[in-house]
């Protein structure tokens, strides 16, 4: 699976855990040089508080469009060390 984003490949792995419909991919196959931190985080009620990664590709800026969770409730502790995306983010086989 491949996620893209303005034209770039911002992850790729043959080895994502699909969740609620969202590839999740292992952390070490994202390309850490565009994701920025955000201060943004949600809960969800069985996975726990998600926290956000805004993407930057050259001088283009996606806010909080890579979301992880730091540490997942057990019902979603397949997910821990994976990060997943939305927000225009294309996941493609």
């Amino acid at each position: 699976m491949r996620a893209i984003w303005n034209g770039t490949v911002i992850a790729e792995s043959d080895d994502t855990v699909v969740v609620e419909g969202n590839h999740y991919f292992p952390a070490e196959s994202v390309r850490a040089d565009i994701l920025r931190p955000s201060v943004t985080h949600t809960t969800c009620p069985w996975k726990g508080e998600a926290s956000y990664y805004s993407l930057e590709v050259g001088e283009l800026v996606n806010p909080d469009a890579a979301w992880f969770y730091p540490q997942p409730k057990a019902a979603a502790a397949e997910i821990a060390g994976r990060i997943a995306f939305w927000r225009g983010v294309e996941v493609v086989n």
